[in-house]
């Protein structure tokens, strides 16, 4: 049957919007894999097409959103934010954005580690992870299974040596007044210091709402120094707890402390994506006590390679040339 002009016409412009709306999907990226399997004693090479799934986009951290990340500095650091001084003096040799109030991740167990010992409780009492110690934050595990039993020594151990969460819970929970009251005494701690830029809301340091500046955290470094049994737990390489069943070797969390070209005496490592990489540490350069801190750093060894550069550089220069941070 033959169609009027206006039919003919109007089903022209139907036909031509259908072609303008078609989406092009793109077919998922693939390529071919070779695997050897045994079949009735014989060898045979099997050709197999898999599918590539694109890893997801790493989310932004606070300081990126910030804008830290568009400044540059004279020692090119990878870690958005630095800061260094002379531990004895308190003279800065380095700041980067050292003001700016930052998620500090796991670095928050130095405070969890500093609140624990000036309690004076006993380090000898058995405490046991709970329900309760699970992350509900991150979803994070742990080798530290629920009833797990260890003496509060040996939590703190692993908490600052290789940044144990349910550990930090544990302790946290295990204190007069429990959780909350420990909390409380991590920002009074703080205040009291003088951390003006800082606040806990946990003990494990997995919640972005533990924020500090790099300059407070060089004033909890400090504070925290002063106690033998952090310098230790934080500075050991390998502790070996035994929580029920087999016992469980932990290592430290910062590859620096088993390097002997290094003489650390203190040591914290942090992250969450909102934190980024990040690094507290009380280190001999040169004869002298230098304090560093790094935050926000883009990359699993970027924040300690950062420290390799801060030594470089104070070993180049004679202590008198160590005036103003180079920026």
């Amino acid at each position: 049957m033959l169609m009027s002009a206006q039919a003919a016409e109007a089903r022209k412009h139907v036909v031509k919007k259908a072609v303008v709306h078609r989406v092009a999907v793109k077919a998922p990226a693939s390529r071919l894999v070779r695997h050897t399997v045994m079949v009735n004693g014989k060898r045979r090479v099997v050709v197999q097409r898999v599918t590539v799934i694109p890893a997801a986009p790493e989310k932004l951290s606070a300081g990126e959103i910030a804008g830290l990340s568009h400044g540059n500095d004279a020692l090119d650091l990878k870690s958005n934010v630095a800061y260094v001084i002379d531990q004895t003096s308190s003279q800065v040799l380095f700041d980067k954005n050292s003001e700016v109030s930052l998620p500090i991740a796991s670095i928050t167990k130095l405070m969890t580690s500093l609140v624990v010992v000036e309690a004076s409780q006993d380090m000898n009492e058995v405490i046991e992870v709970t329900n309760e110690d699970i992350d509900k934050e991150k979803g994070t595990s742990s080798r530290l299974k629920i009833g797990a039993r260890l003496s509060r020594a040996d939590m703190l151990h692993i908490a600052l040596m290789s940044s144990e969460n349910r550990a930090a819970s544990a302790l946290g929970r295990n204190y007069p007044g429990g959780l909350p009251a420990f909390v409380a005494a991590m920002n009074a701690k703080a205040a009291q210091l003088g951390m003006s830029e800082t606040h806990y809301v946990d003990s494990s340091g997995l919640s972005p709402h533990n924020v500090a500046s790099a300059r407070d955290l060089a004033k909890l470094v400090n504070a925290a120094y002063q106690q033998p049994v952090i310098r230790q737990y934080s500075t050991d390489s390998k502790y070996v707890v035994e929580p029920g069943g087999r016992p469980l070797q932990y290592s430290t969390s910062n590859h620096l402390v088993a390097n002997p070209a290094w003489e650390i005496g203190l040591q914290k490592t942090g992250y969450i994506s909102e934190a980024g990489r990040c690094l507290v540490m009380q280190a001999m350069i040169e004869g002298r006590a230098i304090v560093m801190v790094f935050l926000d750093s883009k990359g699993k060894y970027s924040r300690q390679a950062d420290a390799g550069r801060i030594r470089k550089w104070l070993e180049s220069l004679k202590p008198t040339a160590l005036g103003a941070a180079p920026m």
